[in-house]
């Protein structure tokens, strides 16, 4: 089915506006000659005056919120330092993705740069122990000594581990940013959430290492005001690089303070002296220029998200952490490895899916589960289902057990919660949660059948019987012509980009193909010139539908094509490309 393209960008008469001399006016007051193009998009979002484009242009470190703002900031602030006078032994406890992995690399290396001695960190295994901060850690932290647990990124629904906690006289700082549970927050020493519910901060936005990134920033406050403790020169800049990782990583939208510091944290990154982050960044073929949102998000975070998938021997906060440059190669070498048979086993997972899927009859989603699928990919291969049927996809491990461990995701366009969806078949599953496009599940196999059954109902009751054509929105339509490194260079300039703030989107009305080359994969990377034949521009076409494929082959015919635009490095040269979204005959 062909989706639907949908406009989201200027009106006729904001257009004219523009060109009849906002945009002289706009530039002259920054100072810069911005492109018109580039105005013009920033128009379509809502950015009309030179005093809101300044702040998505050149955001400022000094408009950043205080992080004592956030409920409970001084009580935890003030819990540490005595941790720190009284040297007590302190555990920081962070969830396993990359968010907590981050956070946990923030807080650690932020705490020890501030001169904290006894200080450990601990996560679960991500398949053995699963998500949670769980009772069983607590008791075994408390042998070894812990008198203070903080939380990273996870703990808010945590209440038999708090409370087991409490029993046994450890203190939790509980901080995270998830959504606590019918407003009901665990009894911890103190909570520091933005997310609960009586918070004034409005800070709600950032991400589980982001609130620990601000409780470091309290905390390092609290040292340089207090006579009695040492004086060091920490730094928050050095742990930049772990807030951009989690921010990038975790889908939180990039506005107002995450905005500001991710734009400094990529040229962190950039820049970064950290063994394990350099030597990776080396090996991707990424150093020596700038970095975007997309390269962390897209092509450096899979890397380490592959070894917590795998519960590999080495782990993402082990590669963060280290600080020998040899350790770092070998660890980095393991990860690469550990990355191609992660590849390896999604790739076979996803030929057995849709080989089971062949002759699958429901028209809204599709469920499918196998001995065959490793844990660690499961999410992934729903992800790639959700986005080859354009259908709600759950996809679950089979155990030895009997036991389906699963994992849901929704494809983009569709507006519905797949907690929803889950909830009604709830009665069959042993647990399910998570979030509206993103979740998982549990449940025995001898219930599949039932469960289907009732997803089914579900469905039908949404009246949702037949399909829905995915809606793909774009920011500008424009000619190829336009198209130059000025444009791209100001487009970069114009990120970070992500959740919240987009990587625009261009339509490029009556192109041709001249050529269309297929690689490796399946993918196809074509040559476009625009319909005078002045302009020329690569293209790639990731994992083309057979729809799309077709269109492309076509290249006699005009055709109008959806596309990003980015910069393609390849054996030293740098060019422009674009990365095309959809494809669709002119004559549509």
């Amino acid at each position: 089915m062909q989706p639907l393209w949908k406009r989201n960008c200027l009106e006729s008469n904001e257009a004219k506006a523009l060109n009849g001399g906002l945009s002289l006016q706009i530039s002259q007051s920054l100072g810069q000659q911005i492109p018109l193009l580039i105005l013009e998009l920033l128009h379509g979002r809502g950015y009309t005056n030179a005093e809101t484009i300044k702040q998505i242009l050149f955001p400022k470190l000094t408009d950043i919120r205080d992080p004592f703002v956030m409920k409970g900031m001084s009580v935890a602030v003030e819990r540490l330092v005595r941790a720190f006078k009284e040297k007590e032994k302190v555990c920081i406890y962070a969830d396993f993705d990359l968010d907590g992995t981050s956070g946990c690399a923030l807080l650690y290396r932020g705490l020890q740069g501030l001169g904290f001695e006894e200080l450990h960190y601990y996560q679960p295994k991500r398949l053995s122990e699963g998500y949670g901060f769980h009772k069983e850690a607590v008791e075994d932290l408390h042998g070894q000594g812990v008198q203070v647990i903080v939380t990273v990124d996870v703990g808010i629904t945590a209440f038999a581990a708090v409370d087991r906690a409490r029993e046994l006289g450890v203190d939790v700082i509980l901080t995270d940013h998830h959504l606590p549970v019918d407003q009901m927050i665990p009894q911890a020493y103190i909570v520091v959430n933005p997310n609960q519910g009586d918070c004034p901060s409005e800070l709600g936005y950032l991400c589980g290492a982001g609130v620990a990134f601000y409780l470091l920033r309290g905390l390092k406050r609290a040292f340089s005001e207090d006579p009695h403790l040492p004086k060091n020169d920490f730094d928050l800049r050095s742990v930049l690089e772990f807030f951009t990782i989690a921010t990038l990583t975790d889908m939180v939208p990039l506005i107002d303070d995450n905005r500001i510091l991710v734009k400094l944290g990529l040229k962190s990154l950039e820049n970064t002296t950290k063994p394990g982050l350099r030597v990776l960044f080396d090996e991707l073929g990424m150093s020596g220029r700038p970095l975007t949102s997309q390269d962390v998000a897209i092509r450096f975070a899979p890397k380490l998200n592959a070894l917590s998938r795998m519960e590999s021997e080495i782990l993402p906060v082990d590669i963060m952490l280290e600080s020998d440059w040899k350790k770092a190669a070998e660890m980095v070498a393991f990860v690469m490895e550990n990355n191609s048979t992660r590849v390896q086993l999604q790739a076979e997972a996803e030929k057995e899916a849709l080989e089971l899927l062949k002759d699958w009859p429901h028209e809204d989603f599709v469920f499918v589960a196998s001995q065959k699928f490793h844990r660690g990919v499961i999410g992934l291969i729903a992800t790639k289902l959700s986005q080859t049927f354009n259908k709600v996809s759950l996809v679950g491990a089979l155990g030895e057990d009997g036991m389906i461990v699963g994992s849901a995701r929704l494809p983009g366009g569709k507006e519905i919660s797949l907690i929803d969806v889950l909830s009604s078949g709830q009665q069959y599953l042993s647990r399910f949660g998570g979030h509206m496009a993103a979740a998982g599940f549990e449940l025995a196999s001898h219930y599949s059948e039932k469960f289907v059954s009732d997803i089914h109902q579900f469905f039908q009751r949404q009246k949702m019987g037949e399909a829905q054509p995915l809606e793909l929105e774009y920011d500008l339509a424009t000619s190829l012509s336009l198209i130059n490194q000025q444009i791209l260079n100001w487009h970069d300039f114009m990120g970070p980009y992500g959740t919240g703030f987009p990587i625009p989107i261009f339509r490029f009305d009556r192109v041709f193909i001249l050529q269309c080359k297929e690689l490796r994969g399946g993918h196809l990377k074509l040559k476009l010139k625009d319909s005078f034949g002045l302009t020329q521009v690569d293209a790639l076409l990731f994992s083309p539908t057979a729809r799309q494929r077709q269109v492309a082959m076509a290249s006699m015919e005009a055709v109008d094509i959806l596309g990003e635009l980015q910069w393609n490095y390849f054996a030293g040269r740098k060019t422009m490309q674009i990365l095309v979204k959809d494809v669709i005959g002119s004559c549509s």
